[in-house]
């Protein structure tokens, strides 16, 4: 089974990043990332929404799927293919509830009893369990390691993916942890999109 793997966004601060950054999504999705969540928590309602409107012609005729990091109402209005909750979000079974056909919905959890509780609800089709190792996007967070997500890929049936720290050299701890795939800001904002094409084949081996 192929990995399921999410280039999560980092922030944008002017026109020319956000320009690179759609540059990026675009290179990942056609080298096989099928998730690309847009997590732009600095950005007002109307700047999200013309971003998540560009990622998604960006995507066009790849495969890949835009979620929209915890804004429901912006994922729904401009026609994203999904949202990634938080772990204190809405409950995903009342976004399934509005949303359309084959609209993707993820959750974000920190332990296997956390998993547990959102899998319950029903409505989600996987979980993003971290932080697993050190990560520069949550630094002072103590990362929970693979024995945890190991335990939360047990605790549920849905499938699970890491996030903190992802680096090729993890992606067998990840793998072996029973993770489905990994979700990433640093590794894909570091690696040059030429390299993407690479990156996918090392961690399908590993997976």
């Amino acid at each position: 089974m192929r990995p399921v793997i999410c280039m999560i966004t980092p922030a944008v601060r002017s026109a020319q990043d956000e320009a690179e950054l759609l540059e990026r999504i675009g290179a990942a999705a056609r080298a096989g990332v099928r998730l690309i969540q847009i997590r732009q928590v600095e950005m007002d309602g109307g700047a999200l929404s013309r971003l998540v409107r560009r990622a998604v012609e960006v995507v066009q005729r790849t495969g890949a799927r835009v979620l929209v990091n915890d804004r429901v109402d912006v994922a729904l209005a401009v026609g994203a293919h999904g949202v990634q909750l938080r772990g204190t979000s809405v409950a995903a079974s009342r976004v399934r509830a509005v949303a359309p056909d084959g609209f993707v919905i993820g959750r974000s959890v920190h332990s296997p009893e956390e998993a547990s509780r959102a899998a319950l609800d029903g409505g989600l089709d996987f979980l993003v369990f971290g932080t697993v190792f050190d990560s520069g996007s949550k630094p002072g967070v103590a990362p929970a390691g693979t024995t945890r997500l190991a335990a939360t890929c047990q605790a549920v049936s849905l499938p699970v993916l890491g996030v903190g720290g992802m680096t090729p050299s993890r992606m067998l701890e990840v793998a072996a942890a029973g993770a489905a795939g990994f979700a990433a800001i640093g590794l894909f904002a570091e690696t040059p999109t030429v390299q993407f094409p690479d990156l996918m084949r090392e961690t399908h081996a590993a997976f």
